[in-house]
């Protein structure tokens, strides 16, 4: 039973990455507006109802998924790159090097992220382009940190010094002896970036700093929908939702490529 649940995020995460991929072929239509079915209640003419201009929430929740997902793996895939590269070089120089890579991370710890993002993002303007590129100006700082200390742990290995012994260049050792060690806990802190990116673009866009209108988003959905709670509540429920579903199976995952990847079990 425990090992069935276990699938259960990964079935989650392949739904939704399933039904974006599938989107050319399900004839969406997020922006047509039907002033006859305002408001409308799920399974009245669309099976999650209408939003408050009639546009069907499932068309629209469906793009909103492929916009947080396609944020989401963008700014991870540049962070981690980043900081990765800034971490190992940070440890494996050392000296001045080291310090002025560490006295900017603590720059930038010192404000919230999500804080320093919503400011980036107001001084860069609302936009999908803008808002990758305000997270990854911020989203960058716990990959280098992690890829600086894995590498100070290993940089005095035997394995290593052998391998300076006997000559092998520095991006040799960082390419075969420290990256493919230092490779799981990166790969488990960008998991949870993940989930934490979907999360930052919703709060940016539900503040209107991310996708615009007509654009769909999981985001400005909840934001528009929150004028009508008392009377049409789905407009929230719905994206909260499935916001949530995305974000918890994304974490639960996470948790399991910790255990599985923990070398001391």
């Amino acid at each position: 039973m425990i090992r069935i649940l276990s699938y259960i995020p990964i079935l989650i995460l392949l739904s939704w990455i399933a039904v974006i991929l599938l989107q050319p072929l399900l004839a969406l239509n997020p922006n047509d507006i039907n002033l006859e079915h305002i408001l409308g209640k799920p399974g009245d003419s669309t099976w999650l109802g209408e939003d408050d201009l009639g546009r069907p929430i499932a068309d629209r929740l469906l793009i909103g998924a492929q916009v947080s997902l396609l944020v989401a793996f963008s700014v991870m895939i540049v962070t981690l790159v980043i900081g990765t590269v800034i971490g190992i070089a940070s440890a494996w120089l050392g000296g001045w090097v080291d310090q002025l890579v560490m006295r900017i991370t603590d720059v930038f710890l010192a404000f919230p992220g999500i804080l320093l993002a919503i400011a980036l993002a107001g001084l860069l303007g609302p936009g999908v382009g803008n808002v990758v590129l305000a997270l990854s100006i911020v989203g960058w700082v716990g990959f280098a940190r992690l890829a600086r200390g894995q590498t100070l742990l290993l940089k005095n290995r035997d394995h290593v010094v052998a391998a300076r012994s006997l000559g092998t260049s520095s991006s040799k050792i960082i390419l075969w002896h420290l990256l493919p060690l230092i490779a799981a806990p990166l790969i488990i802190e960008a998991t949870f970036a993940v989930a934490g990116l979907i999360i930052a673009e919703a709060g940016l866009s539900f503040l209107g700093l991310g996708v615009q209108a007509p654009s769909a988003s999981w985001g400005s959905m909840i934001r528009d929908g929150a004028r009508y709670l008392l009377v049409a509540p789905h407009l929230v429920i719905i994206p909260a939702v499935a916001l949530f579903s995305i974000v918890m199976a994304i974490n639960l995952l996470g948790d399991q490529l910790r255990d599985r990847l923990d070398v001391r079990t």
